[in-house]
């Protein structure tokens, strides 16, 4: 799933004073790159900073991170050594190709 597929809808925020609804809808683009730990200090500062004041970014923040953390405890099995293998083959093989169309990669 890329990140735009998991896109959260923007928050409603009229009722909540200095809190701008285009603010919402680019933090909660990026909640998902925030719980990945995959910002720039600066960026998770600003996001930070948001959900202090914004209670619907908050609560949607919140469920990112509990389901997050779910499906991270669900997902405990690992793949036979054998497919392991094949897969780090592969991915092997896609990296020299690229590299042999252009050796500047």
């Amino acid at each position: 799933m890329s990140a735009d597929d998991r896109r959260p809808a923007a928050a409603t925020t009229s009722s909540l004073e200095g809190v701008d609804a285009a603010d919402c809808s680019e933090v909660l683009g990026r909640v998902f790159f925030f719980l990945d730990n995959e910002l720039e200090q600066a960026d998770c500062a600003q996001i930070e900073h948001h959900l202090e004041e914004c209670g619907p970014c908050l609560a949607r923040y919140d469920l990112e991170r509990t389901v997050k953390t779910l499906v991270a405890r669900s997902c405990s099995e690992r793949a036979p050594d054998t497919l392991r293998q094949r897969v780090m083959v592969s991915i092997r093989e896609v990296q020299v190709e690229i590299v042999r169309r252009d050796p500047s990669a």
